[in-house]
């Protein structure tokens, strides 16, 4: 009796987060739908232009190798290459189990074939104005923000249960927080992207990531169905 009332216990709470992450995902992919209107009639090129300025006014070598250093950090390579290590370490270190490490790897690789197709249909060119590197491709969705929302945020959100001080889960969220828009403000400081471009890249990996949770947690409601 006991385990059948910990199996319903713990499917009915998989089937409540797995909505949660089902209504977020349609949450965000609203704001990333209006996003996108917005950079598709023009309507917020003056306000990206203005703040691009803002953020240049300030350059100095220090921050530009800081820029430097976080777009890297943002990288594709780097992030799939951060992500099978991670991997790694979940298994050895934390312990977890093998569908919560690949569902690392689907969130991470998903985002970024996710961040091809919509660059692809908006055709957004990258800013005209004063660039500090060079960088080919479409402008919308900023990729490097997508990848480091993805990647970053799936990890704290991994790592969430393991950590059972509140002083390490505000380190953590905090790290999160700093990490990703530390890397969207270094595409806007480089002048490589217009931060509506950074804002649609955080949405729409925050859709793709509610999305998959919604699935993952369904899936754990799947194994705990009382029997």
């Amino acid at each position: 009796m006991g385990v059948t009332i910990t199996h319903r216990g713990a499917f009915m709470s998989s089937v409540k987060y797995g909505f949660r992450g089902f209504v977020l995902f349609i949450v965000f992919t609203l704001v990333f739908a209006a996003i996108a209107v917005l950079v598709v009639n023009n309507w917020v090129s003056n306000l990206d232009l203005y703040i691009i300025n803002k953020v240049q006014s300030v350059e100095s070598p220090f921050l530009t190798s800081l820029a430097k250093s976080l777009s890297f950090v943002g990288s594709s390579q780097l992030a799939l290459e951060l992500a099978l290590i991670t991997m790694v370490l979940l298994i050895i270190v934390v312990r977890h189990r093998m569908e919560l490490v690949l569902f690392l790897w689907v969130v991470v690789l998903g985002s970024q074939i996710l961040n091809m197709f919509l660059k692809l249909q908006f055709h957004r060119a990258r800013p005209t104005i004063y660039q500090m590197i060079e960088q080919e491709g479409h402008s919308f969705p900023s990729g490097h923000s997508m990848t480091a929302f993805s990647l970053y945020v799936v990890i704290a959100y991994l790592l969430w249960h393991s950590i059972s001080s509140k002083s390490g889960r505000r380190l953590l969220i905090a790290g999160t927080i700093l990490i990703t828009t530390g890397i969207g403000w270094s595409r806007v400081y480089l002048g490589v992207h217009y931060p509506s471009d950074v804002i649609g890249g955080y949405t729409a990996s925050a859709a793709w990531l509610m999305l998959s949770i919604g699935f993952l947690q369904m899936y754990r409601g799947y194994q705990n169905t009382p029997s």
